[in-house]
């Protein structure tokens, strides 16, 4: 996958354009050009730059949205969940949890909500669930608070990288044929008489703009959606109501094992997982409503205060500030309603047409992702006249899925089948198998990679989004950028200025992702 050199490059007009490269525009550039229809995706930043890379990294029905009587939502959901277990398996899969109990009546009452979940899901289920007694629990989760622990309810759900998953998509849909830009934006939406027909495009990079045409254009830009919907009418109303979650990283030692916590209820009313991940584990998350969408939202005292106040109730060994390596925060586009919680809002997705045709898909969340494209897709057939194919994406193989055995134990193994290729990078050149830095597993091989066949572009690219090293580990990512600066220079024909440029950028950077000092 590379990135046309400049928009002249581009063909004048396509069947759609897509503004926003998420996880719902990379879903439906995915589907659009799975029917055959000609595609150009662009983003203003990088794929998944916002919400798409900032989740709790699980793909689930929602288990609060049953307690919510939402069964829809979740019987959806829980089919996704299951379809993106199959077509991408290198990234997606089954996972336990544990609720643990710490009352009698608690084991029947999640039980039996847990053997409802597990009906829901049907032949896509994953394991069923058991009870746990007081021991079971401890082997499990051994940093657990045993203290009046009475046992628990064990479940299976996904797990996945976003970001990840975000770039195979990116390069499944090439692969189809269509065309996809990073660092380009929308900067305005073309009419003929009184119908959307195409959108002007700024390439970031070089500063050169461009006008498209398109038979139809989907505004899929998640917390942005009213910016863009702006630009087709300076009076549209505010869809959307952002809300705002926050996720420590600590080490591994909090939470040994492989099994992942799940606490039904924190003292805002929702769930808080503990979960593993990349060697680490992600504690999260938070339902603040923000005025403002930000591409770099960072997390608030308060928030910060409410994660180690619920997790150090559940754990033995409590962490302090100094454990945290990360802490990161992500934008809801949750679609507006009359409640005074955000999280009551709809994590539904809705598709809006404007009076000029503009498409604007909203809401949604990551499980969903394949599901909200099939449905805008067949909305965008129809406002752009365009012959209807039906959709092919259920059992649709995403990029990377075939992994060989010889990667399970090694962190390649989150690359699939493009291990194989990683691994011929270091073959010619074995400097490529050392380390970006001792406290992180990625190696050079994976930047040059990036550069190649990822449409990296920057040195946040590779630290945040195709390696996960900002979440990871942000100090130990800070002491990676000048090595990640250089080898991303090479590759894309860059001088010693911008390699610094590049350097200070990120430094600045990832210095939101530590804690505050006053922690």
């Amino acid at each position: 996958m590379k990135r046309p050199a400049s928009l002249a490059e581009l063909p004048s007009s396509f069947d759609l354009v897509i503004v926003g490269g998420g996880a719902s525009g990379l879903g439906a550039a995915v589907d659009a050009a799975e029917r055959g229809h000609t595609v150009l995706l662009v983003e203003q930043a990088d794929f998944a730059k916002g919400t798409s890379s900032r989740s709790t990294k699980l793909v689930h029905g929602g288990v609060r949205y049953l307690k919510q009587g939402n069964v829809s939502l979740v019987l959806e959901a829980l089919r996704e969940r299951g379809l993106m277990c199959r077509n991408a398996p290198h990234l997606v899969h089954s996972l336990p949890f544990v609720i643990p109990n710490y009352h009698w009546w608690e084991g029947p009452f999640y039980g039996i909500g847990m053997k409802v979940y597990d009906g829901l899901a049907g032949k896509l289920g994953l394991e069923p669930s058991r009870y746990l007694n007081r021991e079971d629990v401890i082997d499990l989760l051994p940093n657990i608070e045993q203290q009046d622990l009475t046992g628990g309810i064990i479940y299976h759900d996904g797990q996945f990288d976003d970001s990840r998953l975000a770039i195979n998509l990116a390069q499944t849909a090439e692969e189809l044929g269509a065309v996809l830009m990073n660092y380009t934006r929308c900067c305005g939406v073309l009419k003929e008489g009184p119908h959307v027909s195409g959108v002007r495009l700024r390439d970031e990079e070089s500063g050169e703009e461009r006008e498209i045409q398109a038979r139809a254009v989907i505004n899929a830009t998640g917390v942005f959606a009213d910016e863009v919907r702006r630009m087709d009418d300076a009076q549209a109303k505010t869809m959307l109501s952002p809300s705002q979650g926050i996720h420590f990283v600590l080490p591994r030692e909090f939470l040994p094992g492989e099994t992942a916590i799940m606490i039904p209820k924190t003292d805002d009313g929702r769930v808080l997982f503990a979960v593993p991940w990349h060697g680490r584990v992600v504690v999260g998350t938070t339902d603040t409503p923000v005025e403002e969408a930000s591409l770099e939202p960072r997390a608030l005292e308060e928030e910060i205060a409410f994660i180690f106040t619920q997790i150090t109730r559940y754990l033995t060994r409590d962490p302090t500030p100094a454990d945290v390596l990360s802490v990161y925060a992500g934008l809801r586009p949750l679609i507006k309603a009359d409640a005074s919680s955000t999280a009551a809002l709809s994590r539904d997705h809705l598709i809006s047409v404007s009076d000029s045709g503009l498409i604007t898909l909203a809401g949604g969340k990551w499980t969903t992702y394949r599901k909200m494209a099939e449905d805008v897709i067949d909305h965008a057939e129809m406002i752009g006249a365009l012959e209807h194919h039906h959709c092919g994406t259920h059992d649709l193989t995403i990029h990377g899925a075939g992994a060989s055995q010889e990667e399970a134990a090694s962190h390649l193994h989150y690359y699939g089948s493009d291990a194989v290729g990683v691994r011929a990078l270091i073959q010619e050149n074995p400097s490529l198998g050392e380390p970006l830095h001792p406290k992180l597993e990625f190696l050079r091989a994976e930047v040059v990679w990036h550069a190649r066949h990822e449409m990296a572009r920057t040195v946040e690219d590779v630290l945040a989004r195709r390696t996960r090293a900002l979440l990871l580990d942000a100090r130990a990512s800070m002491e990676a950028a000048p090595t990640v600066a250089h080898l991303l220079a090479v590759e894309l024909g860059r001088d010693a200025a911008w390699e610094a440029r590049q350097i200070k950028a990120y430094v600045q950077l990832a210095e939101g992702y530590l804690l505050p000092p006053s922690h």
